[in-house]
């Protein structure tokens, strides 16, 4: 339920006016909730190492549907053909797409004829496709709220759901640090190994 920030205030206010010794708790979005049941690792890597490695990863784990998020159209369009070259059922969904051609290529996800997205944060909010069990970041988001939005599409309606992030800088580093402060999560090192039932609905 969503109110308004007046709504919230009056409230806030009449609740303290007619209660003795209130006690308000907030609550962080949806943050803690969906990054719990969520499997977080990453990777510190160097620039130069991100290809090789999201081409071992894409080959090791089991995957329904994956989103890799980059930092800017550029890197979405030739992540896209490299992938696309090394035979992955790859597209790609930027804003320097026109709206049309934009809804034909999410359409084409969701209705599961490409089974990998790379795409800049415009697929970072507020779209939810079922059959996404892992999100990997390409390239670390410049803050905490972005990181979210992104993982959050990885693992939802109850499903369970993997987060793999490449950190090749201090920049990526402090978000990283920031991340695990502000939603209360450990995110470790990935292992050489996953257990696929810890990220995959049997």
């Amino acid at each position: 339920m969503m109110f308004s920030a007046t709504f919230t205030t009056e409230t806030r206010a009449l609740c303290k006016k007619f209660m003795q010794d209130p006690h308000e708790i907030r609550v962080d979005e949806e943050s803690k909730l969906t990054l719990h049941g969520l499997l977080q690792y990453y990777v510190k890597i160097t620039e130069k190492e991100k290809n090789r490695k999201l081409n071992d990863l894409l080959d090791a784990l089991e995957f329904n549907q994956v989103v890799i998020f980059v930092k800017s159209v550029q890197r979405a369009t030739a992540l896209d053909k490299l992938l696309v070259e090394c035979n992955f059922p790859s597209i790609a969904i930027h804003s320097g797409l026109a709206q049309e051609e934009r809804i034909s290529r999410y359409k084409q996800f969701k209705e599961f004829q490409k089974r990998i997205m790379v795409s800049t944060d415009l697929f970072g909010r507020g779209i939810d496709i079922e059959r996404v069990n892992i999100v990997i970041n390409y390239d670390m988001p410049d803050e905490s709220d972005s990181y979210l939005h992104r993982v959050g599409r990885a693992g939802r309606f109850g499903t369970k759901g993997l987060a793999i992030t490449f950190t090749s800088t201090d920049e990526d580093h402090e978000v990283l640090k920031k991340v695990q402060e502000r939603f209360e999560v450990n995110i470790g090192e990935m292992p050489s190994q996953i257990d696929t039932t810890s990220y995959l609905n049997a």
